[in-house]
């Protein structure tokens, strides 16, 4: 390869290292020369200095300087084990020739890394069906986070996906567990977060000075007296882990199951000490390439339905933010 490449990062690649965003796209260049690459700020970001462990964004645009070997032909999709297949087929609730909304379970990352051989993008030719490009991500769903998730049918799909999400207007709704209630029972959060590290790892944490702008409205729909409440939530903003900050540490009702940002707090006496976090991606309207919107709700999974039946809770609760404009 010769000459200097911009490359623009895709929707489905948002968020994941620079270096693995390299190995991605260039599986020949030894990670020490990309390292030395950055070092002498020959591979830049946004026109920017960079390093290999920053992550990327959507439509960022990443400068490739020439690097003296073609890239390595793309090896052939590795098939995806038969009961691999059948679960993320069966995961589907919609489907046309644009998008397929699939029903995320809690525990499955959507995609891969250091421990994670098994991720919902490595499946995602078990889904490609009777279309001719492989599916495409277009937004991203925490590990332990289950519900609604978009995955995108072509390139040019894709393109318009990721766009609706970036300006806002795909409409999302979750379902949170929290321990405690809120108080006022309903309201809007703006409060800014940022990743930062802590002794106890990276955690993402409110920061007034240098966080990114991260806004939730939030309703109680029930509550078993001052022990829990059913809250459901609706990002205006997609920060890492928003939500997940917002109920611990802005409401201090923290989301049920939630070790990382609940400690010993996000426990309920009588349920399992072992329970998996309680948050749910509940709905999401998206619009679609050819005009109007999809609408699709995801059902309770048996961990959290477990909790709701506990609690006496239902599961038809309409919608508290129908009249706000997001």
């Amino acid at each position: 390869m010769s000459g200097v490449q911009t490359l623009t990062v895709d929707p489905g690649e948002s968020e994941i290292r620079l270096d693995r965003w390299f190995k991605r796209h260039f599986p020949e260049l030894a990670h020490g020369r990309l390292e030395k690459l950055l070092r002498t700020g020959q591979v830049r970001v946004d026109g920017k200095r960079a390093t290999a462990g920053q992550r990327v964004e959507t439509g960022q645009v990443i400068r490739v300087p020439p690097l003296g070997t073609a890239p390595a032909e793309p090896s052939p999709p590795r098939a995806v084990p038969a009961r691999d297949a059948a679960m993320i087929r069966a995961l589907v609730l919609y489907q046309d020739e644009h998008m397929l909304v699939l029903n995320k379970p809690a525990g499955l990352a959507v995609q891969g890394g250091t421990g994670t051989p098994r991720h919902l993008d490595g499946m995602l030719e078990a889904l490609q069906f009777d279309a001719a490009e492989r599916p495409r991500l277009v937004h991203r769903l925490d590990r332990d986070t289950s519900g609604v998730f978009v995955v995108a049918r072509t390139a040019a799909a894709a393109r318009f996906l990721g766009d609706a999400f970036r300006d806002k207007t795909v409409r999302k709704v979750y379902w949170a567990l929290v321990a405690g209630q809120p108080k006022p029972r309903r309201g809007k959060i703006d409060s800014p977060i940022a990743k930062r590290a802590t002794a106890k790892g990276e955690r993402v944490v409110e920061d007034e000075e240098d966080g990114q702008r991260a806004v939730t409205w939030y309703a109680t729909i029930e509550n078993a007296g001052k022990q829990a409440s059913w809250l459901a939530l609706m990002p205006v903003t997609g920060r890492t882990h928003q939500l997940r900050v917002h109920c611990g540490s802005v409401l201090s009702t923290p989301i049920v199951g939630d070790r990382k940002y609940g400690g010993s707090a996000a426990f309920i006496p009588d349920l399992d000490e072992d329970t998996p976090l309680q948050l749910h991606a509940r709905s999401i309207r998206v619009p679609k390439p050819g005009g109007g919107f999809v609408e699709v709700t995801a059902p309770l999974p048996d961990h959290m339905r477990e909790a709701w039946a506990f609690f006496g809770f239902g599961e038809d609760d309409g919608d508290p933010f129908v009249e706000i404009d997001s």
